[in-house]
Order: structure tokens, then sequence, then C-alpha cells
């Protein structure tokens, strides 16, 4: 999608703070990071969320999960880290391209208040 943001990031139109780059994904900082590290994983292929995945998407969405953590450890986060998919408006999407939230590092809150 010419017009996506995400697609014009990894493909090197809009800069951006690489993590890492293959053929296959691109992460990058988040511009408005909500802890210490914050960083996103993309796969270079535009999907508009997760929602639109598919069964031939499988093995790209497998390689990203397993991708976060080596990528979350050589950002320093050895002590764990959050990952964030959001979907869809309902679910807080803003960039409609899937992406990966990798948090982590200082005191990051809840996902869900308990009572």
């Amino acid at each position: 999608m010419s017009d996506c943001l995400f697609c014009k990031i990894s493909r090197g139109e809009i800069p951006s703070r690489k993590v890492y780059e293959d053929d296959e994904v691109y992460a990058f900082h988040d511009i408005h990071p909500v802890a210490p590290v914050h960083f996103m994983l993309i796969p270079k292929l535009h999907l508009d969320s997760l929602a639109h995945a598919e069964e031939q998407h499988a093995a790209l969405l497998g390689r990203m999960m397993t991708l976060a953590p080596r990528l979350a450890a050589e950002q320093g986060l050895t002590n764990g880290f959050r990952t964030v998919i959001n979907t869809g408006k309902g679910g807080g999407q803003e960039v409609f391209h899937l992406h990966i939230h990798i948090i982590g590092g200082g005191n990051i809150p809840p996902m869900v208040k308990r009572d």
C-alpha cells in the first residue's frame, strides 16, 4: 500500500530509528514511547491488522513472534517485556498496518485494572 505510513517507513521513505531489518520484517523505535524501551515490529508485507491475517501469513506471524524476544533482549529487556497488538479501531489501532509493540524497562503498569 503506497500511502501507508508504516510501509513508507519500512521502505526508507520516512526516517526512523531502526532496531532490525531483513527481507520480511522491520523494527523501529516508537516516536511516542510509553516506556524506556518501546519499539514496533512490522511485516514489510502490508496487512491492515491482525484481523486481516490468513493461513498464508502463519509463517510470517510465527517468525515475528519468535523474533520479538530476541530483539527485546538486544534492546536490554532481559527481565521481561510486554507485547501488544492493537487490532481495529475498537482495539485501539491507530496506524492500519499490522504491528507488534514491544515495551519494557522501568515500571510498567498492569494492562487491565483489577479490583
